[in-house]
């Protein structure tokens, strides 16, 4: 068994009786497992049991991450930049309760955060998703003045961000980042 396909990393080979199996954990979310029988046997194989983590990579991050956002003394030392950059991957690849934790990180990041500590133009993916949600809820009269968790998370991260930028005096640099040409365009025809 193993974490990647060619059995090179997090390689675990068993053979004989399940005495001699133990547990182990393997990173990612992936496993790769080969069984080759030297037919001196007639039992059918092995069995055995995958079971996720108990408090995954993410969360205990999260936690971690967290706490130190919260310790006034602490933020001074940390590498807030690449903290910003790392969390903004973060929340771009996740989904659901974990897209949401990220964001609030991104969030604590941003209030916590010295004047030019963070690249605020890598928000444009993030920004893009919270403009198309803002359109489908212009477009959707069924269920006016709903908003999806997501959906008031950006809104808030975006209402933070621009109040930011505005102290900073560099609103336009930071719109003309996050919006396409095609969405400027747009803009100005309107």
């Amino acid at each position: 068994m193993s974490s990647s396909s060619d059995f090179q990393q997090d390689r675990h080979s068993f053979s004989g009786s399940p005495q001699k199996w133990n547990d182990f954990e393997l990173p990612g979310d992936t496993l790769y497992y080969r069984f080759t029988s030297d037919m001196s046997n007639t039992e059918w194989g092995y069995k055995f049991t995958v079971t996720a983590g108990h408090l995954g990579r993410f969360q205990t991050g999260f936690e971690i991450l967290k706490q130190m956002l919260s310790e006034e003394r602490v933020v001074p030392h940390l590498p807030l930049a690449k903290i910003w950059e790392w969390q903004v991957g973060v929340a771009c690849r996740q989904t659901g309760h974990q897209r949401l934790k990220a964001i609030h990180l991104l969030l604590k990041i941003v209030q916590c955060s010295a004047q030019r500590d963070c690249d605020l133009t890598l928000l444009k993916p993030l920004w893009q998703l919270f403009t198309h949600m803002e359109n489908n809820l212009c477009h959707d009269m069924t269920k006016p003045g709903i908003l999806l968790p997501l959906h008031r998370a950006l809104a808030e991260l975006f209402f933070v961000t621009e109040n930011r930028v505005t102290e900073l005096g560099t609103l336009q640099e930071y719109l003309l980042a996050l919006n396409t040409e095609d969405h400027l365009h747009r803009c100005t025809a309107q």
